[in-house]
């Protein structure tokens, strides 16, 4: 009895171990999906801004056209 004692004990701290690592890891995967989700929404702040200030270039620079009928009229 004691051989089949030492051999699930044995098993039950193998899982026990991987147990571990598995939270381990889990906790590092969802730390870093995270840190990504805060960077993607920063980066969406940024192109925002970025083509609002284009945007506004653009209206400065750019000629409007002139509202003139076409000469067939």
């Amino acid at each position: 009895m004691s051989k089949t004692s030492d051999g699930e004990a044995s098993r039950i701290e193998d899982l026990e171990v991987m147990v571990s690592h598995q939270n381990r890891t889990i906790e590092e995967l969802s730390e870093e999906l995270a840190r990504a989700f805060r960077m993607i929404d920063r980066l969406q702040h940024l192109t925002q801004a970025v083509s609002e200030r284009l945007g506004a270039v653009e209206d400065v620079t750019l000629p409007k056209p002139e509202a003139t009928k076409p000469p067939h009229y």
